[in-house]
């Protein structure tokens, strides 16, 4: 193969570990972190491997060689699970985050759909590419999250899913990690016959045929969707470390993942929003929707989830019977205000009632009004 790689590596226990998924390619160069920045001028890799250094400098080095290499594509290599390392090696550059040795087989994978994104780009050459965001292989993640109940999150999450799905040709996937009710299915009217419970027996060797073995599709836009198991047994088995490699799992396979997440706070919610690159808080106009939203800033900050730049407030059922404003809310919290979505009664009930999702079509014409806001919600994010 004609993928050039550089391993950056402090010890040479690395090579022999690193052998069988490297075995297939013949541009292979192993360099240290003292050394990289010499090489990366020489060689000019289409991939660097970079195991964390020895001083903790991985952070660092990604950025670095995301600069000089910014058509490159980064996966970092590290001993011990990290959910802080993670989240700061992926914000610097790094598309892909390994653990090793226990995911060495989702490093083959990976390589393997790497090679053959660039020969698909070398056939192209020369030729203007829609949707640039989609080609780098590393899909993001967009958490619907709320402290209050009743405030339209999984409605949100879905006509979002749904509509993002419509209006571009990205790959995109909702998963409902409401393990005990679930609510997702009942928006897109889908069959309950899997769920990502199915997915337990594989979770360290999950990949993308797992998941799309297991996926619903809901009808008009096959929209693929992982399905909650709605059921308080089934969630017990499911752990933190499941939901970090699915999540991670589907970020690889997906140009955009959408999970809608319950409102209490547990390890598991607390792993997918540390996972997420977006989070949506979804809240309503009136003052215990605000009172709760302090709340859950202040919980933020006890946890150390960093939200820098990645929480946007989502405005749900508005109208002018309202106890406050939009203008209130920007007033009273200080993260962007990411979309304001009308009160629709008549049109989101009658859609539910109906089992059918808000929109079905791409350029649909007859949209009810909250339908047309979250339309144009994605639409803003896409540009």
């Amino acid at each position: 193969m004609e993928t050039k790689i550089l391993v950056v590596a402090d010890y040479e226990s690395v090579k022999e570990l690193l052998q069988p998924s490297l075995a297939h390619y013949e541009h292979v160069r192993f360099t240290t972190s003292r050394e990289v920045k010499k090489e990366i001028d020489r060689i000019a890799p289409d991939v660097v491997l970079l195991l964390q250094p020895e001083d903790g400098s991985g952070v660092e080095l990604v950025q670095y060689i995301q600069n000089e290499l910014p058509e490159g594509i980064i996966i970092f290599l590290t001993e011990k699970q990290d959910f802080v390392l993670l989240r700061d090696v992926v914000r610097a550059g790094a598309v892909e985050y390994i653990l090793m040795p226990d995911e060495l087989a989702l490093l083959s994978d990976r390589l393997e759909k790497i090679a053959e994104l660039m020969h698909q780009q070398q056939r192209r050459k020369g030729t203007a590419v829609s949707g640039q965001a989609f080609v780098r292989g590393r899909g993001k993640v967009y958490s619907f999250y709320s402290g209050k109940g009743g405030s339209g999150r999984t409605q949100l999450a879905t006509g979002f899913a749904q509509a993002l799905k419509l209006e571009s040709t990205a790959r995109v996937l909702l998963i409902d990690l409401n393990l005990q009710y679930g609510g997702v299915e009942t928006f897109l009217s889908l069959d309950h016959n899997r769920t990502l419970a199915d997915l337990l027996p594989v979770m360290h060797e999950m990949n993308e045929n797992h998941i799309r073995n297991v996926v619903q599709r809901e009808i008009h836009s096959k929209l693929e969707v992982l399905l909650s198991p709605r059921d308080a047994e089934t969630a017990e088995t499911i752990s933190e470390e499941f939901v970090s490699r699915l999540i991670r799992a589907s970020r690889r396979s997906y140009d955009f993942v959408i999970v809608d997440l319950p409102t209490h706070m547990n390890e598991l919610t607390y792993t997918a929003l540390e996972e997420s690159d977006l989070i949506y808080y979804v809240m309503n106009l009136d003052t215990p929707s605000v009172q709760i939203y302090r709340l859950v800033e202040n919980l933020f900050r006890r946890l150390r989830i960093d939200t820098t730049g990645r929480l946007e407030v989502v405005i749900n059922q508005v109208d002018r019977e309202s106890e406050l404003s939009a203008a209130d809310i920007k007033g009273l919290i200080a993260v962007p205000i990411a979309a304001e979505i009308c009160r629709d009664r008549r049109g989101v009930q009658a859609a539910v009632n109906q089992g059918m999702p808000l929109q079905k079509e791409a350029n649909e014409k007859k949209l009810a009004p909250a339908a047309k806001d979250i339309r144009k919600w994605v639409l803003a994010k896409l540009t």
